[in-house]
């Protein structure tokens, strides 16, 4: 349901300032479970669901790994996304372009049925929203601007610019990584710029993809074609190209024929030739990790708790692994009928994910700098790592287990 200016009753269990992916994600899951939730976004309104994932696909996708895909079945809502538009694949190879070390990762060896899939974050959204409408004790606004946050003595009030509260025992601020909840909680974050941008856009290529993610590390950064299948024509490929500012500034000014030439030089025309069927956009990269991960009462989520370099695809997947363990805490604090946002629920959720979120943070760091060298020792350790991981399936086993999202203690709705 929507909620009006009108609606007196603002008191919920659980606010969650943030409509996006997290967000309605972790309102569903607690809407389905029969929490009242009061979900604030400062969007205008919700996507039109009946324009999405139809046509030229949407810029921007995410790498959603079998643990995701699972969170999102048992929500109900990947039957609606497999009718519009999402796009398995079950090989991934990467490459050194300076060299002849490369791996191919393959589902058979992870022993799932599909690595991942690439899915639109329109289509992942717009299935949210459709589902969050069949939910009685959500309630969504659009529209809503928050300028404000005060500790009560039984939670928090959020104030929007329009002067209405809302009130809850737990917030959840779940707006992204500038968030403004985290500044007006007065959390501060360990950041750094990566030195990187990311070039965004849609191509088709000459050849079909396969089902294959590919990506190759060249001397600026890496680049990756991720598959997409639009009408049964899998020709097309999602692109994210982290470059240096100036590079990236470069590519977005080029006409789409001298980008698709870049594009397909630079991937040395594994797909044949490429053609950019969309407007190529740079965005800024850069890695944070929130000090602590609330405070009694409020607690961030996704990439308000942390935002990392998309070198794997790992960005959405953290996200939602952080409120697939959020809401299975308040959940049991509710059964036992503890104050869902007690301190100790947010230590059970904090010492759940901040090892996992901050090792993937530093892993993702550790390979930006080390592919990103250009000396040549470290070209032959690259050439060589890559060659013997190649050979080890054992050892290309765990890391697929990693990738997939097989790590640590999963959520009973993840399993």
């Amino acid at each position: 349901m929507t909620l009006t200016a009108e609606e007196s009753h603002t008191h919920f269990e659980v606010i969650i300032v943030g409509g996006g992916m997290v967000g309605a994600t972790l309102a569903a899951l607690l809407g389905q479970a029969g929490v009242s939730v009061a979900l604030l976004d400062a969007r205008a309104e919700p996507l039109d669901a009946d324009a999405v994932g139809r046509g030229q696909p949407a810029m921007r996708v995410s790498a959603l790994t079998p643990v995701s895909q699972r969170l999102l079945k048992g929500l109900d809502v990947w039957p609606w996304m497999q009718a519009r538009r999402v796009t398995p694949y079950r090989h991934m190879q990467v490459w050194d372009s300076e060299g002849s070390g490369e791996v191919v990762f393959t589902a058979e060896q992870a022993g799932v049925p599909e690595l991942g899939h690439i899915v639109e974050n329109d289509v992942i959204l717009a299935a949210l929203e459709a589902r969050l409408t069949e939910l009685l004790t959500v309630a969504v606004r659009f529209g809503a601007r928050v300028s404000g946050l005060a500790s009560t003595g039984e939670g928090h009030d959020v104030v929007l610019e329009n002067g209405q509260r809302f009130s809850a025992p737990l917030v959840v601020a779940a707006d992204g990584a500038q968030s403004p909840m985290r500044t007006l909680a007065g959390i501060e974050v360990d950041a750094h710029d990566t030195g990187h941008m990311a070039v965004v856009t849609t191509v088709c290529t000459q050849r079909p993809h396969g089902g294959v993610a590919r990506q190759v590390f060249l001397p600026t950064g890496p680049l990756a074609f991720l598959p997409l299948t639009v009408a049964g024509d899998d020709r097309y490929c999602s692109i994210v190209w982290s470059t240096s500012p100036q590079e990236a500034a470069r590519l977005v000014e080029l006409s789409p024929e001298a980008l698709g030439h870049a594009l397909a030089a630079a991937f040395e025309s594994r797909l044949g030739g490429v053609e950019v069927v969309d407007r190529a956009i740079a965005v800024p990269l850069s890695q944070r990790h929130a000090k602590t991960y609330g405070q009694p009462g409020l607690v961030l989520v996704g990439d308000a708790a942390h935002s990392i370099h998309p070198l794997a695809g790992q960005g959405v997947n953290l996200g939602l692994m952080d409120v697939a363990v959020l809401a299975e805490e308040v959940l049991t604090a509710r059964a036992r009928g503890m104050v869902i946002g007690h301190a100790s629920v947010l230590a059970h959720y904090t010492r759940r994910r901040r090892g996992d979120n901050a090792a993937m943070l530093a892993l993702m760091d550790g390979f930006r700098l080390l592919f990103g060298s250009r000396h040549p020792a470290l070209t032959l350790a690259r050439n060589l790592g890559l060659s013997g991981v190649n050979r080890l399936v054992p050892v290309k086993r765990l890391l697929m287990r990693q990738a997939t999202g097989h790590r640590g203690r999963l959520p009973a709705s993840c399993r």
